[in-house]
């Protein structure tokens, strides 16, 4: 406990070294965040982690650093369903309560309110990945993470290098789905990063199947047969499942490639066990939530244990803490430099996409520095990707902090 405690007040220091040098302040400033949410649609099993991650590091910094700048964020659950139709008919009430920033949870949201967020002046934070057709200028959905194609690209320049050989390209095949505008994209953009870059990869196939695919063995027979030494399923938990029960068919080991949204952790108990996915690998921009002791799990720690966090260890609770942290840290900024008491919109958008904000600044919660611009609503000047796989039936990091390659628009 006590080395606990030093580490908190090395983080609070960390997280509020200008803050605490200033006088204290008699009243605060209560600002409104919408946290727009999914507890009975698709993704309901996700929010008992995504739901608690985001509460933790709202309630600490409210008590650790926005309490020393006279600011405290009162952040208001919207289930959306995951719905585009219902988060457009909830927007309103959202905007009568005069947001200052809120937390966005996916594409259905993105959809619905990203167009009209410039004129409505509230700047949004997402956990996920970006896509390629957010990627438009003056956008105010802002993911923390680089694009599911930029994360997957940097994994297979990774694999190329260190499992290949570096001397010849990687046969890839992917599995995905024309279903969803986000998983089209993603085929759409490794499809273009395999003909600009034929020397590091070669697209063995992009197999299209539906959103919950019965049984894909045929499919998969076909790509082994003819080479593929990588399989890429980046979508959903019933394509990750379909494919890896296909694999288990045909008695065959290649590894296969994960995100964070259908990551091992999520996949096991349906698969036959963590063992089951020996040598598969978890890719993205976030946290890979292993058991090992590092500043990551130690920020956790604390939050369970001095701010009543009730959320397990997990890769999507760590979706929910980033995503705050970002918001936290623009607020932050936003406030020591024009005051507690000034804070619009406006004013946060502007400070997000001014502000090159380091990775220490999210306690190994981001991929590196977080910089946004008027062009890009994800980080585009050096956005890194984290390697998890499965070694010994348990998550370990491989690889951190992997360079993502610079891609053209697809």
């Amino acid at each position: 406990m006590k080395k606990l405690m030093n580490w908190t007040a090395r983080a609070v220091t960390v997280a509020g070294i200008a803050a605490a040098s200033m006088a204290p302040v008699s009243a605060q400033t209560v600002y409104q965040v919408p946290a727009l949410s999914d507890y009975s649609g698709p993704f309901a099993a996700i929010m008992p982690m995504v739901g608690p991650g985001r509460e933790g590091v709202v309630n600490w910094w409210n008590a650790e650093v926005g309490a020393k700048l006279g600011v405290k964020l009162e952040m208001k659950t919207y289930d959306t369903r995951y719905d585009t139709a219902q988060t457009a008919s909830l927007w309103p009430g959202v905007l009568a309560t005069k947001p200052l920033i809120g937390l966005s949870l996916g594409g259905p949201d993105v959809a619905a309110i990203q167009q009209r967020l410039p004129t409505d002046k509230v700047p949004m934070i997402l956990g996920s990945a970006a896509t390629g057709f957010s990627w438009r200028p003056n956008q105010w959905v802002m993911s923390t993470r680089p694009t599911f194609v930029h994360e997957f690209t940097g994994f297979v320049e990774w694999f190329q290098k260190t499992k290949a050989g570096g001397s010849r390209p990687v046969k890839v095949a992917m599995f995905t789905t024309e279903a969803s505008p986000t998983f089209a994209d993603l085929g759409k953009g490794i499809n273009a990063y395999a003909k600009a870059n034929p020397t590091k990869i070669t697209l063995v196939e992009m197999v299209y199947v539906e959103p919950q695919p019965a049984d894909v063995t045929l499919q998969l027979r076909r790509v082994l047969n003819a080479g593929a030494e990588l399989i890429l399923v980046p979508t959903n938990i019933q394509q990750a499942v379909a494919v890896k029960r296909a694999m288990q068919a045909l008695g065959k080991n290649v590894p296969m490639a994960y995100s964070i949204h259908n990551s091992p952790a999520m996949l096991q108990k349906l698969v036959g066990g963590m063992a089951a996915m020996e040598g598969d690998y978890e890719v993205h921009s976030g946290v890979i939530a292993t058991e090992e002791d590092n500043e990551t799990k130690k920020f956790y720690d604390m939050l369970v244990a001095k701010y009543g966090m009730k959320a397990p260890w997990h890769s999507l609770t760590t979706v929910g803490m980033s995503q705050a942290l970002v918001m936290v840290r623009a607020v932050e900024t936003a406030a020591r430099k024009h005051g507690g008491d000034k804070l619009t919109g406006e004013l946060l958008y502007k400070t997000l996409i001014d502000t090159n904000f380091t990775g220490k600044d999210f306690f190994g919660y981001s991929g590196g520095d977080i910089d946004y611009s008027v062009e890009a609503p994800f980080p585009t000047r050096d956005p890194r990707v984290n390697i998890g796989q499965v070694v010994g039936g348990k998550l370990t990091t491989t690889a951190t902090q992997v360079p993502v390659p610079k891609l053209a628009k697809w």
